[in-house]
């Protein structure tokens, strides 16, 4: 694969590689439109190759997202323009008006203030309240326009409130339904707030996680009650006939969701989520409650844009039927692992791909005929990755 060097650049102003419409990103990073190599803005619309060893993104404040702290620092949308340019006017979609500056930075604000406010009824709704621009956010995703969710960082709000409080947005009708069925035992309870809010509405529930409050999903180190440490599998087999929660179980964990419920005796499964194609639960815990539980009860759950979650009870079927489907190999049919969409290692040594990627826990595998079709630069950067895997015969 032909590439280009960082020196056949030098003379030229360094400019991030646009892809489909986007930035390309490698390894989180911009890349240089000629040589590959991680491009770091220097200021509005200014750029420069990443230097040896140079953290990014902190090395350039130009591509922090907005916060509150600096929306009240920044009065005028000049101000903000010059200070957040990729925001104002990105490479695609729609540029941000001053109309939306000025919503934006009013939902902004009012987010810093309940922060840092004492906790209300249920403070996780009421900041994705603020930030919708609605007095309670209502079932399904909201509803942001593309440049407003830009400036707000929905992204990075989601996962600062989910590390904070839960992955899932507890609604007043959910909790009403879960405490229609307790006494419950959470499974993957994690910082413990949908028990919390459970406990404070006059439901009986037991929280339980493998590592309550810091965990590879939630940062904060806080659990808003106590959580006892337990596996899932241990806390659904002294369920006894109590309801098992499970809210947003892993999608690569089998033990988190479909062990406990396999393990669990009672007969009745809430969870909290996505379906089969959403980013929670195993392909073996959808098909188990596919196949052996039936849906008694079920509704949407506000939500972030794109995650449509839901809150589902399901029952147990009388008798129990064995997962019989199995996935198989795309390349030659053999049998792999379930929810696994690689080749198998067979496949793979026979036919190498022209470059691997790790993601995740995934291996994303690049033909010579895609990489082909890519502009050079970016075969560089995907070639020069810190995730790139070997591949045998290459």
């Amino acid at each position: 694969m032909s590439s280009v060097s960082e020196a056949g650049c030098a003379a030229a102003p360094v400019r991030p590689l646009i892809f489909s419409g986007r930035r390309a990103l490698v390894d989180g990073h911009p890349i240089c439109a000629v040589c590959g190599t991680a491009a770091v803005p220097v200021g509005p619309d200014r750029w420069r190759h990443a230097r040896a060893g140079e953290s990014y993104p902190a090395g350039s404040r130009w591509l922090r997202p907005v916060t509150p702290a600096s929306v009240r620092r920044l009065g005028s949308f000049a101000e903000f323009t010059a200070r957040y340019p990729d925001v104002v006017r990105p490479p695609s979609g729609s540029p941000l008006t001053e109309e939306h500056w000025r919503c934006g930075r009013e939902r902004l604000l009012a987010y810093g203030r309940r922060q840092n406010a004492a906790p209300g009824r249920n403070p996780l709704l009421e900041l994705v309240s603020l930030l919708a621009g609605v007095a309670r956010a209502g079932p399904g995703p909201i509803a942001v326009a593309e440049p407003l969710a830009r400036m707000l960082d929905l992204e990075g709000r989601r996962r600062e409130l989910s590390s904070r409080y839960a992955w899932a947005i507890p609604s007043e009708a959910a909790l009403g339904l879960i405490g229609d069925h307790g006494p419950v035992v959470e499974a993957g309870a994690g910082t413990g707030y949908w028990a919390s809010l459970l406990r404070d509405r006059g439901a009986e529930v037991w929280a339980t996680d493998l590592s309550p409050g810091a965990n590879r999903f939630h940062r904060a180190g806080r659990t808003w009650l106590p959580v006892t440490r337990m596996a899932a599998v241990d806390a659904a087999r002294q369920a006894g006939e109590r309801t098992l929660l499970l809210c947003w179980p892993p999608p690569d964990d089998d033990a988190a969701g479909y062990a406990a419920v396999r393990a669990y005796r009672g007969g009745t499964v809430i969870t909290v989520g996505g379906g089969p194609d959403g980013p929670t639960g195993t392909a073996r815990l959808h098909r188990e409650l596919d196949l052996n539980w039936s849906v008694s009860d079920e509704l949407a759950l506000p939500s972030w844009p794109g995650i449509p979650d839901r809150m589902t009870v399901w029952r147990r079927n009388p008798v129990r039927r064995p997962l019989r489907r199995r996935d198989r190999c795309p390349s030659c049919a053999r049998f792999v692992g379930t929810g696994s969409p690689e080749r198998c290692p067979r496949c793979v040594a026979a036919a190498p791909p022209a470059l691997a990627l790790r993601q995740g826990r995934l291996r994303v595998e690049y033909p010579a005929e895609v990489l082909a079709s890519l502009p050079a630069a970016l075969r560089t950067a995907l070639f020069a990755s810190r995730h790139r895997l070997p591949v045998r015969g290459r």
